[in-house]
């Protein structure tokens, strides 16, 4: 199917309507042979906020629920969007699975390392996929970076970085207010809180799940200084002033994967700075740094004898020549969606293995892989940065070979 080609019509439910579900949902109204049947929000006022857009959308007002399990039953549906918080995602993915319904996850990590187990067995028992609509795998500049690697303009990987560094103080600290659930997380717990948006795109790098597998990780947290002294300046008159935050500043995970490599994550959500994913990748043949949109590539770039012979040079010219043929079509369909137009990318990824009744392209595995570092570093932070062993959710099948996903969305090709 080329980009913007209608396929048949599929009713999916939308359940969790905050900020970013409701962007969501108007992303998925763009699409014609999407259908959306129920909207879903624990909150009445979100809840009819969203069936307000899919009635000025499409004409008909759709089914409006308060309790997620009202969606997961239904047998009008194939598939069910989570857009809700951390905390329940996957618990109603588990009923969707229950109900032979394709959920498709937003991210956030794991409360535990037993519900993603859970999450893994219960597709598998059912045999109904599972989806996490990690978005920064369809970034332009994430997708560029997979065919440099797949080229093997790095040579072999050696390290890789990536973060979450996005100053969140004000999401944060007035979470209360716009009943925003990271607030309890940071006050409650001290862990990698959101990995998935640099680990997706690097698992990929490194073929995670696909003859590589992350074998251990080691946690440490700074002090927690920043959400503090925000909320002293900011929330002086509330009991928050004085509540304790759990969460440090700076969370660095190192993780080991079976084939030699090394990946660092980093957390930084409480201290002022500009957004960042913190992007490094380094191999036998070279390295590219986000940070300084700068890239060196042994034998190509310049040299620079007054500068120990090395010399970093712009990261654009390789941009433009291994730019991926999906943005290329993308980009004469229209850009369309939230962050750059990769929340669109994402989105129909889900919706046509739905319709196609294919395999996703950001599986289970992937899913429960990339969910489970939170909780695994919360342990390691909790006995002093000890060393944890990360499982192995596809149960030994990493090192088997695996039919590629097909398709424009694949990650696979």
């Amino acid at each position: 199917m080329s980009m913007g080609e209608i396929g048949r019509k599929v009713r999916f439910g939308v359940i969790g309507l905050g900020g970013r579900g409701r962007g969501q949902l108007e992303t998925l109204l763009q699409m014609e042979d999407v259908e959306i049947p129920v909207v879903c929000d624990i909150y009445p006022d979100r809840a009819e906020q969203g069936a307000e857009l899919v009635e000025k959308a499409r004409g008909v007002r759709p089914d409006v629920a308060l309790d997620d399990r009202e969606v997961t039953c239904r047998k009008d549906i194939e598939g069910v969007f989570i857009f809700s918080n951390w905390e329940t995602h996957i618990r109603i993915a588990l009923d969707a699975i229950d109900n032979g319904i394709r959920p498709a996850m937003e991210v956030g990590g794991a409360n535990s390392v037993e519900e993603c187990w859970e999450l893994v067995r219960m597709s598998e028992k059912k045999g109904v996929p599972v989806m996490l609509l990690e978005n920064c795998c369809y970034g332009k500049e994430e997708m560029t970076l997979l065919r440099m690697v797949r080229d093997g303009l790095f040579g072999e990987l050696v390290h890789v970085q990536g973060g979450y560094e996005h100053d969140l103080r004000d999401e944060i600290g007035n979470g209360d207010i716009n009943r925003h659930y990271r607030q309890r997380h940071f006050l409650n717990r001290n862990a990698e809180l959101y990995p998935t948006h640099e680990l997706g795109p690097i698992a990929r790098y490194l073929n995670i799940n696909r003859g590589n597998r992350m074998v251990s990780l080691v946690s440490v947290a700074s002090k927690a200084a920043g959400l503090h002294t925000w909320l002293q300046e900011h929330r002086a008159d509330t009991p928050l002033t004085n509540a304790p935050v759990h969460e440090g500043d700076i969370v660095n995970t190192i993780i080991t994967c079976a084939n030699g490599e090394t990946i660092l994550l980093t957390h930084d959500c409480t201290l002022p700075r500009p957004y960042s994913r913190g992007g490094r990748i380094q191999g036998t043949r070279g390295i590219w740094m986000e940070d300084n949109r700068s890239i060196y590539i042994d034998g190509r770039s310049p040299a620079d004898p007054t500068y120990w012979t090395h010399r970093w040079e712009s990261d654009a010219a390789y941009m433009a020549e291994y730019e991926h043929p999906l943005w290329k079509e993308y980009e004469e369909f229209g850009l369309r969606g939230g962050h750059g137009g990769m929340d669109y990318l994402v989105l129909r990824a889900y919706v046509e293995s739905v319709q196609n009744h294919t395999e996703p392209p950001i599986d289970v595995y992937d899913t429960a892989a990339w969910m489970a570092i939170t909780a695994l570093s919360e342990h390691s932070i909790a006995a002093g940065s000890q060393s944890v062993p990360i499982p192995d959710f596809t149960n030994g099948r990493w090192i088997c070979p695996r039919k590629p996903v097909e398709g424009m969305y694949s990650l696979d090709l």
